[in-house]
């Protein structure tokens, strides 16, 4: 069988060996069929969205010549059909399990409904899978294709959704202390989901950084109401409020606890810089005085 790859640069690839699609407008194509396999796109709908609006003169004869180039391809390697014709229409026969997309889409629902479980232990590891299938930007080399841009951006989303739970089984498990530094570039890179604000400040209070913590909070308060004209989700302002409690909920579980007592859904912030100060985790005892 062949394995896709849209997870970064487009590839197909049978037992390791990566195939030679050919030029722009055949892994354009390839990427189409990829996206929609085991579905009939419509010869229409290729020439649209491999052309666009001013598709060449004789564009259903090019349109021909690379569906035929890309059937030699790719079944003088598989030894069977793959490409199919229907009625105006052609159709890509591939594997859930041979296109690294919906592999991607399979671990990230396992994962979530693990975190949702209360096994962060095995929420964990499934993200780390899924995560583990990304080479790179996804569709790069077809990233200017009108086609692309939508889909890259939903994975891309989704991505990060992945990225904030596997973040916050980690917390689950105790591994605050692994997970600051990467919640700040996190937050540099990503200055507009204000969940891993929330993250950030539930990793800092258990590594005993309680002022560090609420100076998170103040900066996503201060974008949020500067630049959106909004106060901080209730999710957000409750974790502040139990920061300042020192409430017993956030200390670092001495096992596996429930993803839901840290309350954080996804929502978004303008950027801020992070709080001054070091991002390496200090031992819990080292936590400031109210």
């Amino acid at each position: 069988m062949i394995d896709y790859r849209l997870l970064g640069p487009i590839e197909a690839g049978v037992d390791g060996r990566v195939l030679d699609i050919g030029g722009h407008k055949q892994l354009a194509l390839l990427a189409v069929l990829v996206l929609r396999a085991n579905q009939p796109v419509t010869r229409d709908v290729l020439v649209d969205w491999l052309w666009g609006e001013h598709p060449p003169p004789g564009v259903q004869h090019t349109l021909d010549v690379h569906i035929s180039r890309l059937r030699k391809t790719l079944e003088s390697a598989a030894g069977q059909q793959v490409v199919l014709t229907r009625p105006g229409a052609y159709l890509l026969r591939a594997a859930a399990d041979n296109v690294d997309m919906r592999q991607f889409e399979r671990l990230a629902e396992e994962g979530h409904r693990a975190l949702a479980e209360n096994a962060p232990d095995r929420a964990a590891a499934d993200l780390r899978e899924a995560l583990a299938l990304w080479r790179g930007a996804p569709l790069a080399d077809v990233s200017d294709e009108a086609f692309a841009q939508p889909e890259i951006a939903r994975l891309n989303d989704l991505r990060m959704g992945i990225i904030e739970d596997r973040i916050e089984a980690d917390l689950a498990l105790g591994r605050h202390g692994g997970v600051v530094s990467e919640l700040g570039a996190l937050v540099a890179e990503q200055p507009l989901r204000e969940r891993l604000y929330q993250l950030l400040m539930v990793a800092l209070y258990r590594c005993g950084r309680q002022s560090e913590a609420l100076a998170v909070y103040r900066q996503a308060r201060l974008a949020l109401v500067d630049e959106l004209g909004i106060e901080p989700s209730p999710a957000l302002q409750r974790i502040e409020r139990s920061i300042l409690a020192q409430d017993a909920s956030l200390d670092p579980p001495p096992r596996p606890a429930p993803a839901s007592r840290l309350g954080m859904p996804a929502r978004r912030v303008s950027r801020g810089p992070l709080p001054p100060g070091g991002l390496a985790c200090r031992p819990p005892s080292a936590r400031a005085s109210p």
